[in-house]
């Protein structure tokens, strides 16, 4: 619950710091009155945080990764029998370039495509691996989804693009996906019922390269829509955050994304920040970011300056925003004026 709390200079000191993430610096966390995951509460359910959040401080490990993700473990091969191979310049994995694809029309994913049990999986040795930390809000991201991802996993990028312009296709894709939101649909109610201290719940399905979008609007509403808003009700039934992690060029589908139930959106910088502030801000939380390399140059006060113009650039009274952890890698001076000024005019308004 948000209370205005003045801010005092003391916040400035170091409470503890995290660690880094695919090569980027660790994050310092300051003494605010309030720990990261006291101000993600206020942030979702108030929608008045106490300073500008940042998704650096969300995290869980995750068991989804072994099963049917594509996550660091070099050799991995998931539930449906795909095998992934580990590409460290991507900090991720990829489909094995060598191996046959599972499916090549989705009219015979019935006889092809498994879908697991997640209650066969070994919860209790999953959580004896992790350490949760309950400073920070805690998500769990299911990588590659239940959606395009997940059929261009299954089938190659070019077979599961033309799949969604193949009419005698269609019954077939959406009954796959059906059965992927049941799936997805279970994997939520189980992952609540063994970790019950979540608080966001991520989908992956990437919809856009760097130049534009993979489908036009009405393939995103027919086909992938209905299954999405599914996922994210179960979400919300349970009373956690729906967040959507969806890279490209996908700033014309987010008010698909919106309609689907989505609270949150983290997108890439080839997407157009100020027209989705614009225009959506007050409907879905927006991850924003830019490119600060050049101020490793300036003097502190320029980039203190230029902290404070971000900040009034992505947040005003009902609008707000969250710091991505691409900003990470931004001077100090930067990221401290960020923690202070947002204190400061979240607190006035």
């Amino acid at each position: 619950m948000f209370k205005k709390i003045p801010f005092v200079e003391t916040e400035m000191e170091t409470a503890f710091q995290m660690p880094g993430i695919m090569g980027r610096p660790g994050t310092v966390i300051h003494k605010a009155p309030v720990s990261p995951r006291q101000n993600a509460e206020a942030m979702y359910w108030d929608h008045h945080p106490y300073y500008m959040s940042t998704s650096t401080t969300q995290g869980l490990r995750n068991p989804w990764n072994i099963h049917m993700g594509r996550g660091g473990q070099p050799g991995l091969i998931d539930d449906l029998g795909i095998e992934w191979v580990f590409e460290p310049t991507a900090g991720g994995s990829i489909v094995h370039p060598e191996k046959p694809q599972l499916l090549d029309d989705v009219n015979n994913w019935k006889e092809l495509v498994h879908i697991p049990d997640p209650d066969n999986w070994d919860w209790e040795a999953a959580k004896a691996e992790i350490e949760l930390d309950y400073r920070l809000p805690l998500m769990v991201s299911f990588t590659n989804g239940f959606g395009f991802e997940r059929m261009i996993s299954m089938m190659g990028f070019v077979p599961a693009a033309m799949a969604l312009l193949d009419d005698e296709q269609t019954e077939a894709i959406k009954e796959m996906l059906q059965a992927f939101a049941y799936f997805g649909c279970k994997c939520i109610r189980k992952y609540c019922e063994e970790f019950p201290s979540l608080d966001v719940i991520n989908i992956h399905d990437d919809w856009g390269s760097q130049q534009s979008t993979f489908f036009s609007e009405d393939i995103a509403r027919e086909i992938f829509l209905p299954y999405m808003k599914q996922l994210t009700d179960c979400i919300h039934e349970q009373g956690r955050i729906a967040s959507l992690h969806s890279c490209g060029h996908n700033d014309k589908r987010t008010q698909v994304f919106i309609d689907a139930g989505f609270d949150e959106w983290q997108p890439q910088d080839m997407n157009d920040f100020d027209f989705l502030f614009e225009n959506f801000a007050d409907k879905i939380l927006l991850y924003v970011w830019e490119d600060t390399t050049e101020l490793a140059d300036k003097s502190e006060e320029e980039q203190r300056a230029a902290a404070r113009k971000f900040f009034d650039r992505f947040n005003k009274p009902g609008k707000f925003t969250m710091l991505s952890s691409h900003m990470s890698s931004a001077p100090k001076a930067f990221l401290d004026e960020i923690y202070r000024y947002s204190r400061v005019r979240y607190a006035e308004w």
